[in-house]
């Protein structure tokens, strides 16, 4: 290759097998990775204003059993929040229904319902996060491989040469180079995002948190007046 046409595309085209994999699989990874980011950015957004919705909706003064009637007509449209709220209700009415009596029992029934469902909706807001969190972690280490190889690559072709100048050498090492970048273009994408989701999902559990404890504290209050 002329050591002058030192373009990104002729630097792959030229560069060993083993590093053009290397660069196939560091660019599929951030290909997924982008995929993901798009999906989390969208679904949290969705996730958030379906949670804010409800929360309007609940402390509007409606009636908890016609809050929970309708809970369950939209089930599949609802948020988080929702569901947690629908689970908690479910439970304790369940209770009422065996005539439990215990106000401890139908409380901690309740919470027991709320926390295995918040659980549930965490996971599923957590989804594929760790896959960012492993192309940020993984993907400098590929592309290192990849120029550490093709340096060891370029070195060895050079041995049969008398003369070995700059202008040999760096095309070589220039191709080389090119999985560290890709390594590093895939990862730091990957970062930023787990990082930016991380807090978003905090704050979404510590909503749906503190909405357990509130409406805990709203049954127990309806279980002392006997509702």
């Amino acid at each position: 290759m002329n050591s002058q046409d030192l373009s990104i595309f002729q630097l792959v085209l030229h560069a060993s097998l083993v590093v053009q994999l290397v660069i196939v699989a560091l660019l599929a990874m951030s290909l997924a990775s982008w995929t993901v980011i798009f999906g989390k950015l969208f679904g949290l957004k969705r996730v958030r204003a379906l949670n804010e919705g409800f929360e309007r909706d609940f402390w509007s003064g409606q009636n908890l059993q016609d809050l929970y009637a309708d809970a369950a007509k939209k089930a599949d449209r609802s948020g988080p929040m929702t569901r947690i709220f629908a689970s908690g209700m479910r439970e304790f009415m369940k209770l009422r229904e065996r005539r439990v009596a215990d106000p401890g029992a139908l409380l901690d029934g309740s919470r027991r319902a709320m926390r295995a469902s918040f659980q549930r909706e965490l996971d599923t807001v957590e989804s594929h996060l760790s896959f960012l969190a492993s192309v940020g972690s993984v993907s400098p280490y590929v592309g290192l491989f990849g120029t550490v190889w093709g340096i060891m690559h370029a070195f060895t072709g050079l041995a049969n040469l008398q003369q070995v100048t700059l202008a040999t050498v760096a095309p070589g090492i220039a191709e080389a180079l090119v999985a560290t970048a890709i390594g590093l273009f895939a990862a730091i994408p990957a970062v930023l995002a787990y990082n930016r989701f991380a807090r978003d999902i905090d704050r979404i559990a510590i909503q749906m948190e503190t909405f357990i404890e509130e409406f805990s504290n709203i049954l127990q209050r309806n279980i002392g007046q006997g509702h």
